[in-house]
């Protein structure tokens, strides 16, 4: 199925469902709930529930079983969206003066102590020569203290790349349980995830339920 042909099987308002799990996944760097995307656009669970059903049978939206932020948009639904010049979708950040487009967008806050929900932020800065272009490419804002002995304290800011995998060591921002995100080192081991704080007044976070979204690739301070 071509691309016009794929769009004209997707009814309007399933394409506003389409667009906001996209927009949702651009600012917070994880997949929306069925909630959280029929609170966007105003609707019922119920009816959101029956479009993601329909854009899964025509193969736009994934699913993880047993996962509340299950809807993923598929590579047909990415190419899609970029045909109706829709994919780099921030319209709310686009139309915001503050946003730079030729920046690296601010897309939240993460944890530096206990995990909290990333906030969405629509500031941007631009950083290209150090870190290029690449639309994979994030910032987010520490709250918290439990990376200090890395050197990195609450008000500074990391910059990111988008991963799915990370080595052993490596700085990561990863979802908790579906929920939270978290600034830690990665350590993978026998049956579990362990994120490592570099703040003796912290515990280590043991998780058999994480997701790496980003691991670091640099660090902004104002002084």
């Amino acid at each position: 199925m071509g691309k016009t042909e794929q769009l004209s099987q997707v009814t309007p308002k399933q394409l506003e469902v389409l667009k906001e799990i996209a927009r949702f996944e651009a600012r917070r760097c994880y997949s929306a709930t069925i909630g959280e995307v029929a609170e966007k656009l105003g609707t019922s669970r119920t009816t959101v529930f029956e479009h993601i059903a329909a854009l899964r049978e025509k193969g736009l939206v994934t699913r993880s079983k047993g996962k509340a932020r299950s809807s993923r948009l598929t590579k047909p639904a990415n190419r899609l969206l970029e045909q109706i010049e829709d994919r780099d979708i921030l319209p709310e950040f686009a139309d915001d003066g503050d946003v730079d487009p030729g920046g690296i967008p601010l897309v939240g806050r993460v944890a530096a102590g206990e995990p909290i929900e990333a906030i969405e932020n629509v500031e941007s800065f631009t950083l290209k020569s150090l870190f290029g272009s690449d639309d994979d490419i994030f910032a987010l804002e520490v709250v918290g203290d439990s990376m200090i002995d890395e050197g990195i304290f609450s008000g500074d800011r990391v910059i990111c790349k988008k991963a799915k995998t990370a080595a052993n060591g490596q700085m990561v921002v990863a979802i908790v349980d579906d929920e939270s995100a978290t600034l830690k080192r990665f350590y993978k081991e026998a049956d579990r995830v362990r994120l490592q704080p570099a703040n003796d007044a912290y515990d280590p976070i043991y998780s058999d339920n994480c997701r790496i979204e980003g691991v670091v690739l640099g660090l902004l301070k104002e002084f």
